[in-house]
């Protein structure tokens, strides 16, 4: 896939890059996906109503971990939140165990933007603790200027919390300068409900091109680590 260049005005305006983490700047092997499969085991769901809820869960990727569960169970919110409760603590183990990975490029790219001089978030839908595990795994604490978790913007996606309160911890005047990059059709969503100048899909998580530019987004590219490429082309990222 050949990477186009955001339009000029665009990418000369952006100040600040709300990049998600799970399937656009790390990966986890499937791990999310199978430690919900065990918190769901727990509560007693087996066999095709098992299968039914992982693919529930998959439709939800880029979702508020809680709100997934909400779904899973939408008649019994005690259940809903000890699922999840449940959820946290297997994900939290295959984090320790050395589940998560970087994906190629990412923290490369996340130097490049910030000496651009372009402000840079990690966004996640899990929980603050998963979030913080997944940083100090990989060596990522102090990465980014900012980390953010649904609880800490108030809603998670598709609501556009999380990008605005990136703008205003960072205290970026338009949210025209604001791109967001993120691996689902909720990541583009959010970014469009917050009139952010530019929502970036990427292709090393859960959607394919089509869905996520049936979402809006302004562009489509292979990975995270085409950012740069993208707002200022390969020529100038080549020479820094």
């Amino acid at each position: 896939m050949t990477v186009q260049n955001l339009p000029p005005a665009v990418a000369s305006g952006i100040r600040l890059a709300v990049l998600d983490m799970n399937g656009t700047t790390v990966i986890d092997g499937g791990a999310a996906e199978r430690a919900i499969g065990d918190a769901l085991r727990e509560f007693g769901v087996a066999g095709e109503r098992l299968e039914a809820a992982l693919v529930t869960s998959r439709r939800s990727a880029g979702l508020d971990r809680a709100e997934v569960f909400d779904r899973l169970f939408p008649d019994d919110a005690a259940t809903a939140r000890a699922a999840f409760r449940s959820f946290g603590a297997a994900y939290d183990a295959m984090i320790l165990s050395g589940c998560i990975r970087a994906v190629p490029g990412a923290e490369a790219a996340v130097h490049m933007l910030r000496d651009h001089g372009v402000k840079v978030c990690l966004a996640t839908g899990f929980g603050r603790h998963t979030q913080n595990s997944v940083l100090e795994a990989l060596g990522w604490m102090g990465l980014a200027d900012l980390s953010l978790c649904s609880e800490d913007a108030g809603r998670g996606r598709p609501f556009p919390d999380m990008v605005l309160t990136a703008v205003l911890a960072l205290d970026i005047e338009d949210v025209r300068q604001v791109l967001v990059a993120g691996d689902t059709t909720a990541d583009i969503t959010s970014a469009l409900r917050a009139g952010a100048g530019a929502a970036v899909g990427v292709l090393t998580g859960a959607q394919p091109a089509h869905e996520l530019r049936a979402a809006g987004a302004t562009a489509v590219v292979r990975s995270v680590a085409d950012l740069p490429a993208l707002l200022w082309g390969r020529e100038a990222v080549a020479a820094v």
